[in-house]
C-alpha cells in the first residue's frame, strides 16, 4: 500500500466565490507606535521585543522616557505586554503595538499632569528611589576610601612602632 503526500500544487485554496485564489499575504513587517515620541517604528516580522526595544531607545531624545516593553493593545481588551525574548506579532485590525514608558505605567500610580512643565513637576515616587540610590552610592564609595586610607594609616604606624621600639628596648638596657 503506497501513500502518496499531497504535493504544493494540489492543495486548494477555498476562496468567496470556490476559486483557489489565495488571501492576500500579510505585510513583511511590523509597526510599533514609540510613545514617548510618537513615531511609527518598522520592523521586520519576527523581530523580538527585545531588539525592538533596544532599537526605540537609542533614537529617543535624551530627556525622553525610554520605553519599558512592547504591548499589543486594543480599544475595547486589557493589552497585554510581550517579554524580551518574545517575537512580535500583528494581531489584526483593531491590534496595535505600542511602547509602555515609565510614566505610562502609571495605571498602578499616579499619571503626571499634562499642563505642568517638566522643570515644575514635583519628584515622583521614582525619582525618589534614585536619588536615594544615588546618595546610598555615594555614601558606599566614601565608606571604601575611608578604610582604605584607614589601612594606609595603621600600616605606618606599624611601620615606624617597628623601626623605634628595638632602638628604645636598647636604650632602656642599656642604660
Amino acid at each position: 500500500m503506497e501513500r502518496r503526500g499531497q504535493q504544493p500544487g494540489d492543495a486548494q485554496h477555498p476562496s468567496k466565490d470556490g476559486g483557489g485564489d489565495s488571501p492576500p499575504p500579510p505585510p513583511p513587517f511590523l509597526e510599533v507606535t514609540c510613545r514617548s515620541s510618537g513615531k511609527v517604528r518598522r520592523f521586520a516580522a519576527g523581530t523580538t521585543a527585545h531588539y525592538a526595544l533596544h532599537a526605540i531607545n537609542r533614537k529617543l531624545n535624551p530627556r525622553a522616557p525610554p520605553a519599558l516593553h512592547v504591548e499589543a493593545a486594543r480599544d475595547d481588551e486589557e493589552p497585554f505586554s510581550f517579554g524580551p525574548s518574545a517575537a512580535l506579532a500583528n494581531y489584526g485590525r483593531g491590534w496595535r503595538l505600542q511602547t509602555v514608558t515609565m510614566q505610562d505605567a502609571p495605571r498602578i500610580h499616579h499619571a503626571p499632569h499634562s499642563d505642568t512643565k517638566q522643570g515644575d513637576r514635583q519628584l515622583s515616587k521614582e525619582d525618589t528611589v534614585d536619588t536615594e540610590t544615588i546618595s546610598g552610592t555615594c555614601i558606599y564609595v566614601a565608606k571604601i576610601v575611608l578604610v582604605f586610607v584607614s589601612l594606609f594609616l595603621l600600616g605606618g604606624l606599624l611601620t615606624y612602632l617597628l623601626e623605634v621600639i628595638p632602638d628604645m628596648l636598647q636604650t632602656c638596657i642599656g642604660a
